[in-house]
């Protein structure tokens, strides 16, 4: 697949609510995952690994309000795209969340993303 195709394919699965099938079929064994300087799992390597740290913050969602994600933008072997969530956790209450979300693409899967948002 190219870079566009893995793009509209992420959308579309994060937006039916299967980011973690979403891992399964489009991250690359070999994927890194880095989220803002100082929070848990920080930089996590492995499909396995960036699997159950998704999992993980999944599991913590009581309800989720809203969310939205924009169209990708697609530069090269990269994408981009902004997500917004309206969602309670279990251990932290209701909080809105806005982030960037860079994405690699390399031999048709996603080998790099990375998170940038505000830390509040």
């Amino acid at each position: 697949m190219e870079t566009k195709d893995v793009a509209k394919k992420w959308k579309e699965m994060c937006e039916q609510g299967k980011s973690l099938d979403c891992i399964h079929e489009l991250y690359a064994e070999d994927i890194t995952s880095k989220e803002m300087p100082g929070v848990p799992n920080e930089i996590v390597s492995g499909k396995k690994n960036v699997w159950n740290k998704s999992k993980q913050w999944m599991d913590n969602i009581e309800e989720f309000h809203s969310s939205n994600i924009s169209e990708p933008i697609v530069a090269g072997n990269h994408f981009t795209a902004t997500m917004n969530y309206d969602v309670t956790f279990k251990d932290n209450g209701r909080q809105k969340m806005e982030e960037v979300a860079v994405f690699e693409v390399k031999d048709g899967k996603i080998k790099n993303e990375q998170f940038f948002y505000s830390m509040e």
